[in-house]
């Protein structure tokens, strides 16, 4: 009989909808971004769509917010770093889908595959000049940031971090991007190069 009863109450339980909510703010689609230990492209894709929707949505109350908000000038340098943040990880992501595709090295015995090879650099080239692309907002919300007082945003150091590393060109990755288009041009080259003799 407990047997019975446990198995209807089970049954009961499947037939009632899981309760959901729907996301409609930048922060609920930036907590849905999430590294995985195995990189897949399809992982990547998913991130990049998160972020995506994060960049159109708008911001939660400040009670809501990733960090703890006490004023009004608090609440603007937060959105300004929140926007550069966002637009770093798209960078960081779209990168990272790009390597999936980019040949580091063309070795000999790739000729057989040399038009694949070709076609996958073209892919990666794309991807880096989107990755690139975020650059000049990431640059601006962080040169937005500057103008206002200096303040401690708990939980969000990191950000506060990163926007010091742009303004003073510690990081700048339209010179790391164009540092992987010309190592990728190079490869390109290489393979385009490639005939019967060299194989």
């Amino acid at each position: 009989m407990k047997k019975f009863l446990a198995i209807a109450a089970l049954c009961l339980t499947a037939t009632v909808p899981a309760s959901a909510y729907k996301i409609l703010y930048a922060e609920q689609w930036y907590q849905l971004f999430h590294e995985h230990f195995y990189q897949y492209p399809d992982d990547t894709m998913e991130n990049i769509w998160y972020l995506e929707q994060a960049l159109k949505s708008d911001f939660a109350n400040p009670l809501y917010a990733l960090a703890k908000i006490n004023n009004k000038v608090e609440w603007e340098r937060y959105r300004y770093l929140f926007y550069m943040h966002v637009n770093l990880l798209l960078i960081q992501q779209y990168r990272l889908l790009a390597s999936k595709y980019d040949k580091q090295v063309a070795y000999f015995y790739n000729y057989p595959w040399k038009k694949e090879n070709l076609d996958s650099l073209k892919t990666a080239e794309k991807l880096y000049k989107v990755a690139l692309e975020f650059w000049p907002d990431a640059v601006k919300w962080s040169s937005k940031a500057a103008t206002l007082p200096l303040v401690q945003l708990d939980g969000i150091q990191y950000w506060e971090d990163e926007s010091h590393r742009i303004q003073t060109g510690k990081l700048d990755y339209s010179k790391i991007i164009q540092m992987d288009l010309n190592h990728l041009s190079y490869v390109r080259r290489v393979f385009e190069q490639m005939n019967g003799s060299t194989y």
